[in-house]
């Protein structure tokens, strides 16, 4: 597939002036990094870093039983108060993930389901399917949105420049916003285990807010950098270390799981498994000499391979550093691991993510 096949966001033009190394991800045109992912790691761990998320999905879910509806296509308790967003898994009957997504509450009958990308053609489809018993109606308005998350312990300060209300947002909310004459939404929740906040804007609206950011000196960052901070801070990537071969329990996310809610999508599936318990299942690893893990390679514990690894990468602050998953019985903080790497086993620690504490 050549770069003209490729979906383009909004900001495409915008991400290539300001020197972005353009990349195919999931069938879009993105930027892997602008001035190397080492400085653009730094500034949003140290001070504010932009990234183009256009990419991601839009779905606006309307109607008398919109919040009935969510309830029961998340596994995890959607919030009906005005503002409130909650992050949560959708599961198919088996109880294994199709996606993980964040709900957020516009009215008690119109809500904002952002999905990721590469899930939201599927997402959308099984949201009309399963919405047949409900009044309610289901738009994917992806295409009418761009989207910049800001990051880093200065992206509200650099944000409350353009919209000052910004800092009143709270953590996992979202408001309605004007700026440059459009009407959008600012959500505040992150995908780098820093603070900062996403702004939506009309797609012929989002590369003035690129420039103004740039030009206040916010740093542009491309998905290397933010690869490297997701799993330094534990976040799921889609698609690798989540699927639909894989269930919230095993993915180390059991606390999205409410068993006790009425019904939702893959209940059944998910209580039979947390009565036996997992075979396998995600869990981090630390390098103790030096190497580079990444998905694919295989674990071994006691000279018998036991696992492997979903996402792995160099981290500027804990070097080697990758998630996996891994025989229930290995999967215990402090054991000592082998990891092949290019043929050769290296020792690693096994440990529970995050390995960047959260500030937020």
């Amino acid at each position: 597939m050549t770069h003209t096949d490729l979906q383009k966001t909004p900001l495409c033009a915008a991400c290539e002036a300001a020197g972005g190394k353009m990349v195919d991800f999931h069938g879009w045109l993105l930027p892997v990094q602008f001035a190397g992912i080492i400085a653009e790691h730094k500034a949003v761990r140290e001070d504010a870093g932009m990234f183009d998320v256009s990419h991601m999905g839009q779905l606006f879910v309307e109607g008398k039983d919109a919040w009935p509806f969510l309830q029961y296509i998340n596994c995890n308790n959607i919030k009906n108060e005005p503002g409130a967003g909650v992050y949560s898994h959708i599961l198919t009957e088996k109880g294994t993930i199709i996606d993980d997504a964040i709900s957020f509450c516009l009215t008690p009958e119109k809500f904002l389901v952002v999905v990721n990308a590469a899930c939201t053609a599927e997402d959308f489809a099984w949201f009309e399917k399963q919405s047949k018993n409900f009044d309610v109606t289901v738009r994917n308005e992806s295409a009418r949105w761009g989207m910049i998350a800001v990051q880093g312990p200065r992206a509200l300060e650099q944000v409350s420049n353009l919209l000052p209300k910004a800092p009143e947002v709270a953590r996992f909310h979202i408001a309605e916003i004007e700026l440059f004459g459009a009407k959008g939404y600012l959500t505040r929740t992150g995908y780098t285990g820093e603070d900062g906040v996403e702004i939506m804007l009309p797609s012929d609206k989002i590369a003035q807010l690129w420039d103004a950011l740039l030009k206040q000196g916010v740093t542009p960052c491309g998905l290397g950098a933010r690869d490297v901070l997701r799993l330094e801070a534990g976040y799921l990537l889609n698609g690798a270390d989540a699927d639909q071969t894989r269930t919230p329990y095993e993915a180390g996310c059991g606390w999205v799981v409410k068993l006790a809610k009425e019904n939702f999508v893959g209940k059944e599936a998910l209580a039979a498994q947390k009565a036996q318990g997992v075979n396998e299942k995600l869990i981090g690893f630390v390098l103790k000499s030096p190497g580079v893990p990444r998905a694919g390679c295989h674990v071994f514990a006691d000279g018998a391979e036991k696992g492997i690894l979903t996402s792995g990468t160099y981290s500027p602050l804990f070097k080697g550093i990758a998630v996996g998953y891994l025989a229930a019985e290995a999967a215990v903080p402090g054991t000592e691991v082998e990891i092949e790497i290019h043929g050769k086993r290296v020792k690693a620690e096994v440990v529970k993510p995050p390995f960047y504490k959260n500030r937020v």
